[in-house]
């Protein structure tokens, strides 16, 4: 990887990092709403699990992006944590906080939900 891409890596990942904390600052979404209305309740309770879903996966991915901003910082950027190879320029480019290869992040995403594979037969011909 050349000086030039990971500086524009670093400044992508810092931008990234920018909007995550303004994102993580607004907590009001998560305020409960109360009304007499039992439907506006139901309403309201479901937007603020939304709302929380969509604050932890922010924070997630805020340490994500922190920790690629340390790597980068220690040298060790672009680095596959899992076999130790250089991660391809085409995938850090399209995730910059990726901390595995494809092979090695494909490996694990079947490990972690491994895909049966069913034989469809043919219904049987009614006689």
């Amino acid at each position: 990887m050349t000086t030039k891409e990971l500086k524009h890596l670093r400044i992508t990942l810092e931008a990234r990092e920018t909007e995550l904390q303004t994102l993580l600052r607004d907590r009001e979404v998560i305020a409960v709403n109360l009304s007499a209305d039992m439907l506006d309740q139901i309403q309201h309770a479901q937007e603020r699990e939304m709302a929380i879903g969509n604050l932890e996966r922010a924070s997630a991915r805020w340490s994500e992006v922190r920790t690629a901003l340390q790597a980068i910082k220690h040298g060790t950027f672009g680095i596959c944590h899992d076999c130790e190879e250089e991660i391809s320029m085409k995938r850090l480019a399209a995730v910059p906080w990726t901390t595995s290869c494809l092979r090695c992040r494909e490996a694990a995403d079947r490990r972690q939900s491994p895909i049966q594979n069913v034989i469809e037969e043919p219904f049987p011909n009614a006689a």
